[in-house]
Order: structure tokens, then C-alpha cells, then sequence
């Protein structure tokens, strides 16, 4: 019966190892590499302007997922995490910027929807995103 070197075994746990490793980070690269998703492009909430203002929520999300989120009276940094259709996103503190009630709750209201979203697709220049509510953003065509 052959017994294995020293270096055969090294060479074998080497090799396990580094798959192993592989297996690993498969999803968090293929999380940044994923080219159906929209990065870079601007996304425009498809909703009606409040009333008594022209804004409307805005979701900028770089390829390292990074994102600016506009929201109805103010703004956000994130970061948003896609592997395959799966989606998270988490967010910081919010400006300070004073508007009506309304839109102050209505910046609340999409903070919480979209940290709970969970999964997304698209359909045709729309990204929708999947929680509890759906949320639909459009794609800037400028």
C-alpha cells in the first residue's frame, strides 16, 4: 500500500482549501458582477408627485453598491447587496431638511419599505422590488 508524502498531502489540503475558498466567495462576487441588475443608472419611483411639489423619490446605485437615495423631502446613503434575484438594502442617517408633514412621513414610509424589500426583477426599463409592498422604479432615459 502506497502512503502519501508529506507534499502529496500538503499539495491535497492546498488544493481543498482553495476550493473550498472559491465556494465561498462565489456569491459575493457574483453579488457585485450581477450585469442584469441596473446598476448606474438612475431610478425614478413611478409615483405622482405630492402635492405641492414636483419631486419624486430617486434610488443612484454604483456598481459596489454604494447608493444616493432622494427620497420625497430628503436624502439617504446605502448600500444595497444583489445576488441573483435577491436584494438587500440598508441605510444611514437622513438629511435634516424640514418639509411639509406629509412628505416627511412619506420619506419614513419608503425608508421602511425599502428595507424590507427582498427580491427584484425587470420588466422592460422598470426595476421592481419585492417586500411586503412593491415598489417600482424607472429607469432614466435622459
Amino acid at each position: 500500500m502506497h502512503r502519501p508524502s508529506l507534499m502529496d498531502r500538503f499539495s491535497r489540503t492546498a488544493r481543498g482549501c482553495a476550493f473550498g475558498m472559491a465556494v465561498l466567495l462565489v456569491p459575493v462576487c457574483g453579488a457585485a458582477a450581477d450585469s442584469a441588475f441596473p446598476f448606474g443608472h438612475e431610478l425614478l419611483l413611478d409615483a405622482k408627485p405630492m402635492k405641492g411639489s414636483r419631486r419624486l423619490p430617486v434610488l443612484d446605485i454604483r456598481e459596489n453598491g454604494a447608493a444616493e437615495i432622494d427620497l420625497w423631502c430628503n436624502s439617504v446613503r446605502g448600500q444595497v447587496v444583489v445576488s441573483r434575484d435577491t436584494i438587500s438594502i440598508t441605510t444611514g442617517e437622513k438629511t435634516e431638511r424640514q418639509c411639509e408633514p406629509e412628505r416627511m412621513r412619506g420619506d419614513d414610509d419608503m425608508l421602511s419599505a425599502l428595507s424590507q424589500v427582498t427580491n427584484w426583477r425587470l420588466q422592460g426599463d422598470m426595476l421592481i422590488l419585492n417586500g411586503p409592498r412593491t415598489i417600482r422604479f424607472r429607469m432614466e432615459t435622459n
